[in-house]
């Protein structure tokens, strides 16, 4: 439902839930997570099984009573979807009450299914909403929506946009070509795309003759989200530098709903909608809860949806939850990434993620910013080598930029890549339209 007659000047799209102080915040969530847990519990088989096998019941008197619960994870959702019915045993209503679905990418198995039903689907465009507000965005901005429509979650969150008076302009993950027209025609002022399109996008529209920071003035701020590069600062500076535009990082997944966490102006990680979803962060060996400010794996459990509660879901996300005050007033917790459980390597004790080498990449203005990790096993230990690409017009010798590369990588990350490759320009062939696959995994023993 659109919020309506909204001062264009108010900083906050519901100032009553962002800014409530965090005991009244952790009381209204206690609520939510006693009427989630009973619901579930006596609407999905799943969890009426298993926590009836377990002995739990679903009445709680804390939000610490949920440490109680198992975890769910993407084979739990594999594992029931179908069973019993076309949702499957996590579903908690019937499948006339399903008005939207999506499903994950498939890329670590079988996709999965995401059904909304009416409410559930209103809750995640007034989030879509918030965020987009968070994010400057004002009922006479043009909104250019360059993510996929095809069965994505994050496919709908143009009408979180419209919901707050925006246009709405439907491009969707279309060729190159086809959305520097849609820019230049239609001049739009936000525009939502993963890191690595945004990027490949300037590249391409310096090739073709155009100066992004001219020929495409009225774009302000651009969205990005999908993957890890949005929360890393030399990936924004780097595509806020061709375009000249101001850069904000959102996250979502396909488990819950589209875009539930972004950045504010501060751009100190991504408050997290913490009235739709309580967030915990676990040690990742152990399932032991950690304090807020320390790394682990993150889980995450709905407070309102109920086509598909999530309870305790285990996301395989590595990261940190920060609840202190942020300067832009929001109580809402921050969450950070540093990327994804399976494809962190340990290489000589150092444990090293994908988002540290593209870090030292994005920063080298003689790169292009595109790169690829091998991660390898060689005499019983992990090795690794990045292959990176020469901006284009370089002549710097390739022998020099790999020298340069390894030496900041040994000071970024501890550790020495095995060796740096260089290419010309779009020599990996790794540049996507939405999410880049850069990440090659040789390992016969993970971490």
């Amino acid at each position: 439902m659109a919020l309506k007659n909204i001062p264009y000047d108010q900083k906050y799209y519901d100032p009553e839930i962002e800014t409530m102080p965090r005991p009244e915040l952790e009381k209204y969530q206690l609520k939510l997570l006693k009427d989630e847990l009973r619901f579930s519990y006596e609407h999905c088989p799943y969890y009426k099984r298993t926590w009836d096998e377990l002995g739990l019941s679903p009445d709680i008197e804390s939000l610490k009573d949920l440490e109680k619960f198992p975890f769910i994870d993407k084979s739990t959702e594999r594992a029931t979807q179908g069973v019993g019915s076309f949702f499957g045993e996590l579903c908690g209503c019937p499948e006339d009450d399903v008005v939207y679905m999506a499903t994950s990418s498939g890329s670590t198995g079988v996709p999965t299914m995401s059904p909304f039903n009416q409410d559930d689907f209103d809750q995640f465009m007034a989030a879509e909403s918030r965020l987009f507000w968070q994010a400057g965005m004002r009922p006479n901005d043009r909104y250019l929506h360059g993510m996929n429509f095809a069965l994505y979650v994050g496919g709908p969150c143009v009408i979180g946009a419209q919901n707050l008076g925006a246009l709405g302009i439907w491009v969707g993950a279309v060729p190159s070509d086809r959305l520097l027209w849609a820019m230049k025609h239609y001049q739009p002022t936000f525009m939502w795309s993963s890191p690595s399109y945004a990027w490949l996008l300037g590249q391409k529209a310096i090739e073709k003759g155009y100066d992004p920071k001219v020929d495409f003035a009225s774009l302000k701020t651009i969205i990005i989200s999908g993957e890890p590069g949005g929360s890393i600062q030399t990936t924004r500076k780097a595509i806020e530098d061709i375009w000249d535009a101001s850069v904000y990082d959102f996250f979502g997944l396909s488990d819950i709903y589209g875009a539930c966490a972004g950045m504010c102006e501060y751009k100190d990680g991504l408050h997290i909608i913490e009235d739709q979803i309580l967030v915990e962060t676990v040690d990742p060996a152990t399932g032991e809860v950690l304090e807020p400010g320390q790394k682990g794996e993150l889980v995450y459990t709905t407070l309102q949806k109920h086509a598909r509660p999530m309870i305790r879901f285990a996301t395989g996300d590595i990261g940190w939850v920060d609840n202190t005050p942020c300067k832009c007033g929001r109580t809402h917790a921050r969450i950070h990434i540093s990327g994804r459980k399976d494809q962190m390597f340990i290489v000589s004790a150092v444990n090293v993620f994908p988002s540290d080498i593209e870090y030292v990449v994005r920063a080298d203005a003689g790169l292009s910013g595109e790169y690829r990790i091998r991660a390898y096993d060689e005499n019983y230990t992990t090795k690794y080598e990045v292959s990176v690409e020469r901006v284009f017009g370089s002549d710097e010798p390739f022998d020099k930029i790999a020298e340069r590369v390894e030496n900041a990588l040994k000071t970024h990350t501890g550790v020495r890549p095995s060796r740096v490759l260089v290419y010309e320009t779009d020599g990996l062939g790794v540049s996507a339209e939405h999410k880049a696959s850069r990440f090659i995994d040789e390992r016969e023993h993970k971490n």
